[in-house]
């Protein structure tokens, strides 16, 4: 049976909770579209990083690294430039240390909630945001915009998130679109974090400068970064920071499978997080890596996008026309 609350309270906020077999899960339309908790509650598995005393207030001062919050702009911009093809916007520094702007406002906004509803076994629900010039960052970036999500929870697929975005502006509008992914350490209730691994499968290292922009050097990956490829990186107890490859394909239980794959080694519990070809990037993070969660970040595109000179078939960058659409998913599932 498949259930969808809406305003559903959680932590003082009006969100819609869904339901289906095992899974339920919380969507936070007020907070971003963000999936603030995501849960297999027959095996006890809490996907997203989670605590039951943290407030919304608390969410609320950083929402990229509470649940799965959705990016767009995603990561660093070089002080602020964004080149599109036919235009150059300033943004805001937001990164002073660093001199970068950082994620974009997307996740910081209200978003709308469109619907909410049971269909058969699944349970769906549509939110959306649209951006204009009632927005304060509209004077930054003069872009129109509508951006869509739709999450459908069964017992079958897990929890999917499809992602649209359209263009309603005049000029080229830039499309770079990240899930900043926080996945809880451990997974299982009463686990142990550090059996907590995980396999990405990477292709190329992008090498980052001091600044955590791409130098546009590719290198072939090292001893270290194998053990992504190999599901033997540890998740936590050491820092990760920023470690961007371009993304390439696996196996999943003998099948062809373009995704993460999280394994609990504890318990035998996997979470995998399978995305759609859209998603050329992986950037791993794990908040110095004593924090209880990590980030296994898809990426459409490189950071800095915009900006770099490499071809846009290397850089995942692109851009949308007045009416043109974007689009990708990716799910997540307890296996």
């Amino acid at each position: 049976m498949a259930i969808a609350e809406k305003d559903f309270e959680f932590k003082g906020e009006k969100t819609v909770r869904l339901e289906a077999g095992r899974y339920f899960a919380v969507i936070a339309y007020t907070m971003g579209s963000s999936v603030l908790r995501f849960r297999d509650e027959e095996n006890k598995v809490e996907v997203f990083r989670y605590k039951e005393e943290v407030t919304a207030d608390t969410i609320n001062e950083a929402r990229p690294i509470w649940g799965l919050p959705t990016l767009y702009l995603p990561n660093r911009f070089d002080a602020g430039v964004i080149k599109t093809s036919d235009a150059v916007y300033h943004m805001p520094v937001n990164e002073e240390n660093l001199n970068n702007y950082l994620h974009g406002f997307v996740h910081n906004r209200a978003h709308k909630l469109e619907s909410a509803e049971v269909q058969g076994d699944k349970a769906v629900c549509r939110t959306s945001f649209e951006f204009d010039e009632s927005d304060e960052m509209f004077k930054y970036f003069p872009l129109p915009f509508k951006i869509s999500y739709t999450f459908t929870l069964s017992e079958s697929e897990g929890l999917k998130q499809e992602i649209e975005l359209e263009s309603k502006a005049d000029k080229a509008l830039p499309v770079s679109v990240c899930t900043h992914t926080c996945i809880n350490a451990p997974i299982t209730d009463g686990g142990d974090e550090a059996q907590v691994y995980f396999e990405v499968p990477i292709g190329k290292k992008c090498i980052l400068d001091e600044r955590c922009l791409p130098t546009e050097e590719l290198r072939e990956p090292d001893d270290y970064d194998k053990q992504y490829k190999s599901g033997d990186m540890q998740a936590v107890c050491h820092d990760i920071s920023n470690d961007m490859y371009t993304a390439e394909s696996t196996t999943l239980d003998g099948k062809p499978f373009y995704g993460v794959i999280i394994t609990d080694r504890q318990s035998g519990r996997r979470v995998i997080n399978e995305v759609s070809e859209q998603f050329k990037f992986w950037n791993m993070w794990n908040h110095n890596g004593v924090n209880g969660y990590f980030c296994p970040e898809p990426m459409t595109a490189m950071i800095n996008s915009a900006n770099l000179s490499l071809p846009r078939e290397v850089s995942g960058y692109s851009e949308l026309n007045k009416g043109g659409k974007f689009k990708c998913w990716q799910r997540f599932a307890v296996l």
